[in-house]
């Protein structure tokens, strides 16, 4: 199937020309610079926040128009920002945040003989580069088959069986196994909406680990397992889609 990714290059050219209108700054940067889609992590700082982005490292939005948004710490983002200074008071960039999407932010949950139900395990379609590692979490992208009733939602979790603690899984191959359960509950309608979300790998990923080893029920080719090495990064991209009616918990 065709990967989403020309999705990012539509907004990006979407926004483009307002921007190149305005002068270049001192800083190097222009009104017109801006970055591609990347994850990042909100967090609070008093009455204010800044983000930790995945490839750009800490930054401070100068916006003077977001009187509107409730910041909550670790909640996890895609957004596209226009640079403005690097090293700004402590920080490695000051930007001005041109889009924000909050994404359903996660833990791995230890799976069991009792829990297994409660995750499902029914098939996901996801695009190829729209599952990433990095900054210390899961992101996935996917197309969610919207449930018939409005106030449905679909659960999608990253679990750990719960036999293989850390020590047992870097004993056997050096991988941390997981798999990515969805349960739909039986309620589809053939509508499609735009998914996004991230886990927290950050308490079951240890140093000597090789990497992960992710078990999944694919639309596309069924049961399939990915690796994701060590020293995977993730692309500099993430879908550029309308995610507000995507019903998840």
């Amino acid at each position: 199937m065709k990967k989403l990714h020309w999705l990012f290059m539509m907004m990006c050219l979407a926004v483009l020309p307002a921007l190149q209108s305005c002068d270049d700054l001192d800083s190097g940067y222009s009104i017109g610079d801006f970055s591609y889609p990347n994850w990042a992590t909100i967090r609070v700082k008093g009455n204010a926040f800044y983000m930790e982005s995945d490839t750009w490292g800490t930054l401070w939005p100068i916006n003077t128009d977001m009187g509107w948004y409730q910041p909550v710490d670790g909640q996890r983002v895609v957004t596209v920002f226009n640079p403005i200074y690097d090293n700004y008071e402590g920080y490695d960039h000051a930007v001005k945040i041109l889009r924000l999407e909050h994404a359903l932010t996660k833990v791995v949950e230890p799976l069991t003989a009792e829990n297994e139900e409660e995750y499902g395990n029914d098939p996901v379609l996801i695009y190829k580069g729209d599952l990433t590692v990095s900054g210390g979490y899961m992101n996935i992208v996917f197309m969610q088959n919207l449930p018939k009733d409005p106030d449905t939602k679909h659960r999608i979790s990253l679990v750990q069986p719960a036999e293989a603690t850390a020590d047992a899984v870097s004993e056997d191959d050096g991988y941390l196994h997981l798999e990515l359960r969805y349960n739909n509950y039986g309620d589809v309608s053939g509508r499609r909406a735009a998914g996004l979300v991230s886990f927290n790998l950050k308490e079951v990923l240890t140093p000597e680990m090789k990497g992960i080893k992710l078990k999944l029920n694919s639309e596309v080719n069924k049961e399939v397992e990915i690796v994701f090495e060590k020293q995977s990064s993730n692309a500099e991209e993430a879908s550029n889609l309308d995610f507000s009616k995507m019903q998840l918990k």
